[in-house]
């Protein structure tokens, strides 16, 4: 009877350890990407000394999209838990896609900023094209619907009375291929961000039409973090912790003195020679808030912009879908 009470409490034992050693696992976050280096996920983990908490609260997974759209996808599939929404995706998610839980959570980039750069819609040097009317019954290259970029470029043309497929002919293509489109005489106008935008071999064959300052008429609230109510209150000490790594990192790639770890770091993970990112985190770049946080009224801007498109039923008020509560406790965390 002593040995089936010694083994029962044994057994207790172990699983209460197993248990407690399950519970104080860090939480994996998967996050979402595109090109790496802008953006700033794909570095800022990468320098463990800077970090406080990775590895014990949380760790990170980081997942690569060709844009920002198929991410709507991922995230309602649980396949994802922070997003780097375009202002045009995270509205389509919100009203289209019906994920009223989707929150703002953090700035990942702000495009037309004075003083900083905007994206460039590029044509050939030699091209005819003068103005955006002089796209009529040509062909676009878009890296996809729904993109910021894709819906910037839209909403330019419309307003000059053209439409897509009557007046012209959009087709797909990844940002690295873009060059290659133009180069080859397969699309008439590109689309371009960085890094890919300061292409020394793009520069030489191509001329910008116009900006996306220019299409929505001043600056925007470009790329956010987005995540789902549900994970984040139920992770929300550890997306505290996440943040304020986050903002540690980024105070320290801003520094003027870290330039060289830096550029070590773009390189490592981009596999391009540091000399491709002396545009980066710089004011050649998107302006980034040195602590996160959105810019909620560019956001509504640019939103905005999206109904006059068709591609939402109503206007949305963004506030409703924001909670700054997580870069603000990073904020207070680094004073």
């Amino acid at each position: 009877m002593r040995f089936r009470t010694f083994a029962f409490a044994a057994m207790m034992a172990v699983g209460l350890a197993a248990t407690t050693a399950e519970a104080q696992q860090p939480v994996k976050i998967r996050i979402a990407w595109v090109v790496p280096v802008a953006n700033s996920p794909t570095i800022l983990y990468e320098i463990p000394s800077i970090l406080k908490h990775k590895g014990k609260s949380y760790d990170i997974d980081l997942v690569r999209f060709q844009g920002t759209p198929p991410m709507i996808t991922a995230l309602q599939a649980g396949e994802l838990d922070i997003a780097l929404f375009a202002f045009s995706t995270f509205a389509l998610a919100v009203q289209n896609a019906n994920m009223q839980d989707l929150r703002v959570i953090a700035d990942e980039a702000q495009e037309g900023v004075d003083g900083y750069f905007t994206g460039p819609y590029n044509v050939l040097k030699d091209s005819p094209i003068q103005k955006i009317q002089d796209l009529k019954g040509k062909v676009i290259a878009s890296v996809g619907p729904g993109a910021a970029v894709d819906i910037a470029m839209r909403a330019a043309l419309k307003r000059a009375g053209l439409e897509d497929k009557r007046d012209y002919t959009v087709v797909e293509a990844g940002f690295p291929n873009m060059r290659a489109m133009l180069a080859d005489k397969k699309a008439d106008l590109i689309t371009s961000v960085l890094p890919f935008a300061g292409d020394p071999e793009l520069l030489k064959i191509a001329r910008p039409l116009f900006t996306v300052r220019d299409a929505l008429q001043g600056p925007s609230q470009f790329v956010v973090w987005a995540a789902r109510e549900s994970f984040l209150q139920k992770n929300k000490d550890v997306m505290n912790d996440l943040m304020e790594d986050s903002a540690r990192a980024l105070h320290f790639y801003m520094d003027p003195k870290n330039r060289e770890q830096f550029l070590e770091v773009a390189s490592r993970v981009s596999k391009q020679p540091p000399s491709a990112f002396g545009f980066a985190y710089t004011k050649n770049d998107l302006y980034r808030d040195p602590n996160f946080r959105p810019n909620l009224e560019s956001l509504q801007r640019a939103v905005d912009v999206l109904p006059e498109l068709g591609l939402l039923k109503a206007k949305m008020d963004v506030t409703k879908y924001a909670d700054l509560s997580y870069v603000e406790e990073a904020a207070r965390r680094l004073k």
